[in-house]
């Protein structure tokens, strides 16, 4: 797997082992090219993850091998690697999970065989409050790439009516994300609440998507606008982060005027090197942005009234 070799990366050294072990078998690309890959695209990989609790996707023998889900940060770590606690109510215990502040931290959790980087929607300050709003748009499994594209489009309209500003990537699999910096003003449940009279606008300005909360109850062939990414602790990749997959995709940030002419394919750690390099990060100035929930909470307390439930909460169904 060739001989472990050490990085500097700003003023941390790294030491990566087995830089030549194969992660993605599509094209042959090794850890050491993953790593590249995240220093190539440093400034945008951190601002995803900055100040976020992550959970990291972790494969010790490459995509085709074993996944390891991993919220606690893994051991060994150097004191410059930063955490923060938090607590899972569900099996009454904590965690300290990689907090990211600056690249090097990004390669180290790398060489921990990271592959993919899933943050939470709100930062160290008070995990409990979030700053994003993610509409996730998730694509039924005969739901088609065109169908994702449209939907987007709406998506943004509903957007610009509310005065909103979006920032979209792909999700680096078959669908699309959408990302919002809100003010912390809300808990959990208040963004879930508000990311799901969002998701009921854009289902009725398309005959194409669902909010349906049962998978039983959802056509194949339509979209499901997923608010319960909202929900705590639940977490999708991040910005810039690659997908555990043998072809590298990764999740890349692209602009509104790109939808129509994109391929989830088109971006992988092949391609968005000299991408990131023409272009930089494309959600740079998200938190110049910052959108109050208090219309899409109108719109919730409105749809109450109408007599729309809202759905429970992940894993009290």
């Amino acid at each position: 797997m060739g001989e472990a070799i050490e990085l500097e990366v700003d003023n941390r050294v790294v030491r990566i082992s087995n830089p030549d072990r194969v992660y993605f078998p599509a094209r042959g690309e090794t850890k050491l090219d993953l790593v590249e890959y995240y220093l190539s695209v440093g400034d945008g990989i951190v601002n995803a993850l900055r100040e976020r609790p992550c959970m990291l996707h972790r494969f010790p023998k490459g995509v085709d091998g074993e996944k390891v889900h991993q919220k606690r940060l893994p051991s060994g770590a150097p004191d410059w690697m930063e955490t923060v606690q938090v607590f899972f109510p569900r099996w009454k215990r904590t965690a300290d999970e990689l907090c990211v502040t600056e690249i090097a931290q990004v390669v180290w959790a790398v060489q921990m065989s990271t592959v993919e980087f899933h943050p939470w929607n709100s930062r160290r300050a008070d995990v409990e409050k979030p700053d994003e709003w993610r509409i996730d748009l998730d694509p039924g499994p005969e739901c088609t790439w065109q169908t994702v594209q449209r939907v987007a489009h709406v998506a943004h309209e509903v957007l610009e009516d509310l005065g909103a500003v979006g920032y979209p990537k792909t999700s680096g699999g078959s669908g699309m994300h959408i990302y919002v910096r809100v003010q912390p003003d809300h808990d959990h449940q208040g963004v879930r609440r508000a990311a799901l009279a969002f998701a009921r606008e854009v289902e009725r300005r398309s005959d194409e998507v669902t909010t349906a909360w049962w998978r039983k109850d959802r056509d194949p062939a339509d979209l499901f606008v997923d608010y319960n990414q909202n929900a705590r602790d639940h977490t999708i990749a991040a910005a810039y982060s690659v997908r555990g997959n043998a072809e590298g995709t990764v999740s890349a940030p692209i602009a509104w005027s790109e939808i129509d002419d994109c391929e989830p394919g088109d971006f992988t750690i092949a391609t968005m090197p000299d991408r990131y390099g023409r272009l930089g990060d494309l959600h740079h100035d998200i938190d110049d942005h910052v959108f109050d929930l208090a219309p899409l909470l109108e719109w919730a307390d409105r749809d109450e009234r109408e007599g729309q439930d809202t759905p429970p909460e992940p894993g009290e169904a």
